[in-house]
């Protein structure tokens, strides 16, 4: 079998992590299996490194970001290639470059286009351990570019699509995917297995175990992906297609995501085309926006527009709204960063119905008021009050049987 194992910062924190990684990988090369490595930068190294260049400026340029932070990486991957050489196999360390992973020119955020991967096939062959460094790849202009937070989760289902791997594994600091997080709902239970769109769900709504991008990846080529703990040999979760077993099971899931802001565009006029401008420009400057709201004011000739985007972005997406809302003469533009979403989700909903009244009742029970509704054919998603988040997974999650 050709086996990628990806391998996420915790794993790979200190020196005796990177041994542990790298008996991981001996012991899967000694059962006859290909294997690649791809590793993301040592935890904190990242943060470290983004800090450094807060000093010497306050809005230090994409590209030179990209440049500095993909050296976490490759530190890694050169650690953990000795490591493995150490335990008595030949091992080789990659770049992105190297791997010929090929992205767009978006620094900070870029979509891999490519993968040629000639020069790993031939070490692959000829019996080389392959450790690459996650997170990053380059244009065709040969300037380095980064794939975002959690990248190296694309990175590693890329790279097992390119190669035509048997699996991909997903080491990280859990042992799967539950139902809900486990630091909130002691009693949430472990997943042996979860379709493709529920993971891509959970991971859009909030659930940190994937990045959503690397499971957009594995449905469109299919790659099978495991989720599993580099620090026990417990079985994983499988992330796959859907099956007829899957649909018997109503919500699979409750997730929540306490990085989102709303943003209130007030009494803007009620005519065509206020929309395709209020959000052009937030899209063009590469702004996702969630959830949106309209809503028709008293007077009937002007509207409400409430959005939500991440709160990472919520500062440079207030500063265009309040440019556009001046132009549409709006009475004038509010930011919430108070809010939380919170979402069930489940394959099972498209064939079974009252899901998100018994969520809504659910959360009005407790008394959790809901400021928007969003929903699509397997899940159903409200923001609320960011103080309220922990007591919404719990009583959800009891609500709809998942702990048993």
């Amino acid at each position: 079998m050709l086996i990628v194992q990806k391998y996420g910062g915790t794993s790979v924190a200190n020196v005796e992590r990177i041994k542990a990684v790298a008996g991981r990988v001996s012991a899967a090369a000694k059962e006859g299996h290909k294997v690649v490595v791809v590793v993301s930068a040592m935890s904190g190294e990242t943060d470290k490194l983004i800090g450094l260049a807060q000093q010497i400026s306050p809005n230090p340029g994409e590209r030179e970001m990209d440049l500095l932070l993909s050296s976490g990486e490759r530190v890694t991957s050169a650690l953990t290639a000795m490591a493995v050489e150490a335990l008595g196999h030949r091992a080789m360390a990659f770049t992105g470059r190297q791997m010929g992973i090929i992205t767009d020119t978006v620094h900070t955020k870029a979509r891999i286009e490519r993968i040629t991967g000639e020069r790993a096939r031939k070490a692959l062959q000829d019996g080389y351990v392959i450790v690459v460094a996650g997170f990053q790849g380059i244009t065709e202009d040969d300037d380095v570019t980064t794939l975002g937070r959690g990248g190296s989760d694309l990175s590693a289902v890329a790279i097992a699509s390119a190669l035509e791997a048997d699996l991909c594994e997903i080491y990280t600091d859990v042992d799967g995917v539950y139902t809900t997080d486990p630091n909130i709902v002691p009693e949430a239970r472990k997943l042996n297995k979860i379709s493709y769109e529920e993971m891509l769900e959970l991971a859009s709504l909030g659930a940190k175990v994937l990045q959503t991008r690397s499971v957009e990846f594995a449905m469109k080529y299919e790659v099978p992906v495991v989720v599993r703990s580099s620090f026990n040999n417990n079985p994983g979760t499988l992330v796959t297609r859907e099956d007829k077993d899957m649909e018997k099971v109503v919500v699979s899931g409750v997730a929540y995501d306490k990085n989102q802001s709303k943003i209130t565009v007030m009494a803007v006029p009620d005519t065509p085309g206020i929309a395709a401008r209020l959000f052009k420009p937030i899209a063009d400057a590469n702004i996702v926006v969630d959830m949106i709201v309209q809503n028709v004011s008293s007077g009937g000739n002007a509207t409400d527009i409430s959005f939500t985007v991440p709160k990472t972005d919520s500062k440079k997406a207030l500063t265009l709204t309040e440019k556009i809302a001046r132009e549409l003469e709006a009475k004038g533009v509010d930011l919430r960063e108070d809010i939380a979403k919170i979402s069930v989700v489940g394959v099972g909903m498209r064939t079974h119905s009252g899901v998100a009244a018994q969520m809504f009742d659910t959360l009005a029970g407790h008394g959790i008021n809901i400021m928007m509704i969003g929903t699509s054919e397997i899940k159903v998603s409200c923001v609320i009050g960011l103080k309220y988040t922990e007591l919404a997974v719990r009583v959800l999650h009891e609500a709809f049987g998942l702990s048993g």
